[in-house]
């Protein structure tokens, strides 16, 4: 069954205006009725005079490979704390810090914020620039010899988006992005199943201070 645009862009703005209010009782810190009518009150005038840009979403939950995104962004979670621990107490050789760039395989803003925003979750690695028109990701990564290198660092990225792209994107999407629902359909390895070259955002690489720059 598919929405209509007016109601899905309808059920977006309550949506909004629900999370917005939220946040305004958290900040107060009162679940009072009167902090939540003002709350409510501010959330619809700031919507309506400051409406945001409509995002494009053309696909839908789907609860398996959902399951999977939240699991290994748990298990990413401890293996990263893991490693930060280890390069905190690890006496000896400094980190090798780094900031590479990825170009990702979809163009939706709406998938690009949603890697971005898991790969910063993740502790010793952060998003310190998005292209929306290239879909290129510049990542600040704490040690790269710990993410495998370079290209290990981007693909584990590249991972991140693809399960991403299955949690979320709709076939048509998954097509266009050269990935399959599911990951044992990839003939390699699913998370470079489809993967752009990264040629198409050549930087040389420079050095800055202990930091490498690789783009």
């Amino acid at each position: 069954m598919t929405l209509h645009p007016r109601r899905r862009a309808y059920g977006a703005h309550v949506g909004l205006v629900v999370w917005l209010t939220a946040i305004w009782v958290l900040v107060w810190g009162d679940p009072s009725i009167g902090t939540v009518l003002a709350g409510a009150t501010l959330a619809v005038v700031v919507t309506r005079l400051m409406p945001l840009p409509q995002v494009q979403f053309g696909g839908r939950v789907h609860v398996l490979p959902t399951a999977y995104l939240a699991y290994r962004f748990v298990i990413d979670l401890v293996v990263a704390s893991a490693q930060v621990t280890y390069l905190a107490f690890r006496p000896g050789r400094a980190p090798r810090a780094a900031v590479i760039g990825v170009h990702l395989r979809s163009h939706s803003d709406l998938y690009l914020t949603l890697t971005a925003e898991l790969c910063s979750l993740v502790p010793g690695s952060i998003v310190v620039e998005a292209h929306r028109v290239s879909s290129v990701l510049y990542i600040h990564v704490l040690d790269v010899d710990l993410a495998g290198g370079v290209e290990g660092a981007r693909t584990n990225i590249l991972d991140t988006e693809a399960r991403v792209l299955r949690a979320f994107a709709s076939d048509e999407e998954l097509a266009a992005a050269g990935l399959t629902r599911n990951p044992r359909d990839a003939a390699g390895h699913p998370g470079l199943q489809g993967a752009p070259s990264q040629e198409a955002c050549p930087v040389p690489q420079a050095e800055i201070g202990n930091e490498e720059v690789d783009r």
